[in-house]
């Protein structure tokens, strides 16, 4: 049984590396419109990062606990914002682990994720490292397509590039 082009460009995702920067909002609003307009979807990934403390296991669990509550409170308020401007629905996922390292083994696990949008940092001081590894040192052998988006882009500039 063949899918139709409408059924494979339903499952065509844009992941979306969730973090604190200025530069990931503005990586969401560039893949959230570009779904929109091709009929894809957005899928949000939000890293916790390993914790350096490893004192007490009851700690460290309690902190761990309140890392993934604060990953899910956060992507739920993106998931709505992207919701209310393009009437999609973002799928929202919590990993743990090395950031890059749980990009690409979403990217592997996930056949339906079709494109990485990154948000470059402005500045001296370099794009960010997940942006450094992945849309330079990897890039000639990552999977998928990976779209760098400008940290300077304007939302306007994104509406007239979307």
């Amino acid at each position: 049984m063949s899918e139709t082009r409408d059924a494979v460009k339903q499952r065509h995702k844009f992941l979306v590396v969730v973090d604190d920067t200025p530069e990931c909002k503005i990586a969401l609003r560039f893949a959230s419109m570009r779904a929109r307009g091709t009929g894809g979807s957005v899928t949000l990934l939000r890293v916790i990062e390993p914790n350096e403390f490893k004192q007490w296991s009851g700690v460290e669990e309690l902190i761990r606990k309140e890392a993934r509550q604060a990953a899910e409170e956060l992507l739920a308020k993106l998931a709505e914002k992207v919701h209310r401007k393009t009437k999609l629905m973002p799928e929202t996922v919590v990993r743990e682990g090395k950031k890059r390292d749980v990009v690409i083994n979403l990217v592997k696990e996930d056949r339906a994720i079709r494109i990485l949008v990154l948000g470059a940092a402005p500045g001296q001081d370099g794009p960010g490292p997940l942006v450094e590894h992945l849309a330079g040192q990897m890039s000639g052998n990552f999977p998928i397509p990976i779209t760098v988006v400008p940290g300077t882009l304007t939302d306007s500039d994104i509406d007239d590039l979307t």
